[in-house]
This record gives C-alpha cells, sequence and structure tokens, in this order.
C-alpha cells in the first residue's frame, strides 16, 4: 500500500525511547551517588519492561533515583504505559507506597548535586490504589517549580487530577501533552485529567541542589524525561514520543501536519 504526501504528512512517527532490551539511551542519578552510578541494579530490564528493583537494599535510606533518557525535548507527546508490582523498599516513606512518576522538563541530570533528592522538574505523579479507597494518577507535583492553573500562579506543590482510580497490578497506559513554556495536558486512559500553563522553577520541595541549577522565575521551555525510583517496585513496557517540534515547510518531505513548533533546520528537500 502507497501513502499519499498528504498521509504522509499525517502519519505519526512515534519515537521508541526504550527499546525492551537495553538501557542505553538511559543515564541513572540516584540521591548520594555520582551520575550513572546505578546503586543496587536499582534500574533493569525484567521481562522486556524497565524495572525498579530494590532486592539489594537493606533499607531505602531516602535513595530516591531518577533515570534519564539522553536528549532533551520541548514540544511533544510523552505515551508511557506503566504499573506497580510487589512490596515496597524496607523504610520507604509512607507517601511513596505505590507511588512513581513522569518527569517532564528536568534540569540536565549533569547539573544534578550529589545529595539532591529529586530534579527540578515537573512532576506527572503516578499512583496506585489500595483496592478500597480513591487515589488518583497524573497529578501534578512541582519539585522546585510552579506552574499556573487556571490563569493563577499556584504555589501548593501537588495538584490532584480527575482520574479513576487503578487498583492492583493493571497496567495503565498515561500521555503528557508538553507545549514548551505554554501548556501541558496530562492524560489517563485517553481521558484529559489535568492541564495548566507556564511552567517555571521556583519554590522548594527539592533538596540539596547546585544554587547555580536553580534560578527562580525562569520558565521551563524545555528538558529531560527522567522515570523515578521512590521506593515502590514499578515497571514501564513501553516509553514512547511524538515530536511535536520540526520542519514546517510543506515543499520539504519530512513536513508534518501535526508539528506545532516549527524548526526548520532539521528539513529535508529530496
Amino acid at each position: 500500500m502507497f501513502l499519499t504526501d498528504g498521509a504522509q504528512q499525517d502519519e505519526e512517527e512515534w519515537l521508541d525511547l526504550f527499546d525492551g532490551r537495553s538501557l542505553d539511551d538511559w543515564h541513572v542519578k540516584i540521591r548520594g551517588y555520582e551520575l550513572g552510578d546505578n546503586y543496587g541494579n536499582t534500574f533493569l530490564i525484567r521481562d522486556g519492561v524497565i524495572a525498579t528493583d530494590y532486592t539489594s537494599y537493606q533499607s531505602f535510606d531516602q535513595r530516591f533515583g531518577h533515570i534519564f533518557y539522553k536528549d532533551p525535548f520541548s514540544y511533544y507527546r510523552l505515551r508511557v504505559q506503566y504499573r506497580f508490582v510487589g512490596e515496597q523498599a524496607n523504610d520507604g516513606p509512607g507517601w511513596a507506597w505505590r507511588n512513581s512518576g513522569l518527569m517532564l522538563h528536568c534540569q540536565d541530570p549533569n547539573t544534578m548535586a550529589l545529595a539532591q533528592d529529586f530534579p527540578i522538574s515537573i512532576e506527572a505523579q503516578l499512583l496506585g490504589g489500595n483496592g478500597e479507597d480513591p487515589r488518583s494518577t497524573m497529578n501534578l507535583c512541582t519539585p522546585g517549580t510552579h506552574v499556573h492553573l487556571h490563569d493563577t500562579l499556584h504555589t501548593t506543590h501537588c495538584i490532584t487530577s480527575q482520574s479513576d482510580t487503578y487498583h492492583g497490578d493493571q497496567w495503565v497506559e498515561v500521555q503528557a501533552l508538553v507545549l514548551g513554556d505554554s501548556l501541558i495536558v496530562h492524560y489517563v486512559e485517553g481521558e484529559e485529567v489535568i492541564r495548566y500553563t507556564r511552567p517555571q522553577v521556583g519554590g522548594e520541595v527539592v533538596n540539596d541542589f547546585n544554587p547555580e541549577a536553580k534560578v527562580d522565575g525562569s520558565l521551563l521551555k524545555e528538558g529531560y524525561i527522567s522515570l523515578q525510583s521512590e521506593s515502590h517496585p514499578v515497571e514501564f513496557r513501553s516509553v514512547e514520543l511524538l515530536d511535536l517540534c520540526g520542519c514546517m515547510d510543506k515543499d520539504a518531505s519530512n513536513y508534518k501536519s501535526y508539528f506545532v513548533k516549527g524548526d526548520n533546520s532539521r528539513c529535508i528537500y529530496n
């Protein structure tokens, strides 16, 4: 079957950030350890998924971890399938039970201090239910950042989404639409659950950072993507990204109608 030019321009080209076999394109940063030191094999590949594993931990001891994709992005859609499994690590904080996150617009991991707990970023917080009580997922949390909600600057650390609760070990598909420093929208199983605007550096809930890396008031235009290790085992079955920044010259062979941010330096002409 041959695609028409129009069909080619509309066909979405998702990038698999995780190939199911290795973590070669990812960089681990765990609190108290140098970038690249995957203490205790915290992040590993198991049965084709990225998993957090704490079998080597006698105690969690506040060793919050993040695994960063190698490249930064600015305008994109991120699509992830995740699930919580097993039991929380010894001494994991109570709030971190069935808790993880997709960290958006992260600072460069090379700028994180040795003892820093979380990257300065916007967090799409992932939560699992306890089998009975409501507990939404894809909430908003803000380590070292603020956002505008309904045109008002919010300095509260976490804001609850409107999602359903997902109990047990079921897989959940979530997405984040990220448009530079203008808009971020969270989706769960295809339904919008929260949106906010003007992500920016500011506030607290990030510790032991390098002050030069935290310029309060600066808008977050782009950044890295990372997955969290917060003491409860979590698995990520797929991590995909649709870049929304690219060639917007319709005469180029790689023009896409869904691009929202132009970068004509990427244009290819046949």
